[in-house]
């Protein structure tokens, strides 16, 4: 293992490394904006396996299990632009603000992380500069760019959730994940309640809150976007064929939700 606490950026992503943003369908029509702060596990070699085996690396304490493979197909068939971070959350939290204790953890439920312990400010930095900052500088400069085009946006972000957490069972399905904005979350709710067998949390297992997200807090709620995350229990798209479940649910969701919307008059009619 190798831990670097130069602060230097240019070392923390090297040659080797890949940049931390992912993209899907930049070019989509759809006015939903996608987004996975939790996509993937890379670790930048500089910093080696974080004192970490790979059993630790492969957990829910590293990403999110099996939202990448709903994401990609849920772009696809949404014509949604997905813009996803590629690197894992132990190395720095991109739905955390930076000043958070969250945001590079030194404990994930149980499992100590060696390779965060008494890190320095500029090694914390490095890791900002070099993975968190161009992930949400991204998604600010598309948002931007749609505004400036008149295209209408909603921003869904997409995770998923541990179905045991510190030895205590979540019983719900699925979730929706909101604060402020009493658009789109009860359309998304009720749909969601609509589907046989479902149990469907609201705001469950989680509530957004500033102090413990960043994405829909800075992206959503301060650009008067309509918003919501959604997380979905790992178990249930664990394997290719929940994903692809999960993808043709929520795109069949999703496109009667921008019926609705167009209905009402909060999107316009195409």
């Amino acid at each position: 293992m190798a831990f670097d606490d130069t602060g230097d950026t240019s070392l923390l992503l090297g040659g080797e490394d890949v940049p931390p943003v992912h993209e899907n369908n930049a070019g989509g029509s759809s006015p939903f904006l996608l987004t996975s702060d939790h996509y993937g596990r890379l670790i930048p070699r500089a910093l080696g396996d974080l004192g970490l085996p790979a059993t630790e690396l492969s957990r829910h304490i590293a990403w999110d299990i099996g939202i990448a493979g709903v994401a990609d197909a849920l772009s696809k068939q949404l014509d949604a632009h997905l813009i996803a971070q590629r690197y894992s959350r132990l190395v720095i939290d991109c739905n955390r603000p930076p000043a958070a204790p969250s945001s590079i953890p030194r404990i994930s439920e149980a499992t100590t992380i060696p390779g965060n312990e008494a890190l320095g400010r500029a090694a914390a930095e490095a890791r900002r500069g070099a993975i968190f900052e161009p992930y949400h500088r991204h998604i600010a400069e598309i948002i931007d760019r749609r505004l400036a085009e008149g295209r209408p946006t909603v921003l869904v972000s997409l995770h998923s959730f541990t179905p045991v957490y510190a030895g205590i069972a979540r019983p719900w399905h699925v979730g929706t994940l909101y604060q402020r904005d009493t658009r789109l979350p009860p359309l998304l709710l009720k749909l969601l309640r609509g589907e046989e067998g479902l149990v469907v949390g609201d705001n469950e297992p989680y509530a957004v809150s500033d102090e413990t997200d960043y994405t829909i807090p800075v992206h959503g709620e301060a650009r008067g976007l309509m918003n919501s995350g959604i997380e979905i229990r790992q178990d249930l798209i664990a394997d290719p064929d929940g994903q692809r479940q999960w993808a043709d649910r929520l795109a069949r969701i999703f496109a009667e939700i921008e019926a609705t919307l167009r209905g009402q008059g909060l999107l316009p009619v195409s």
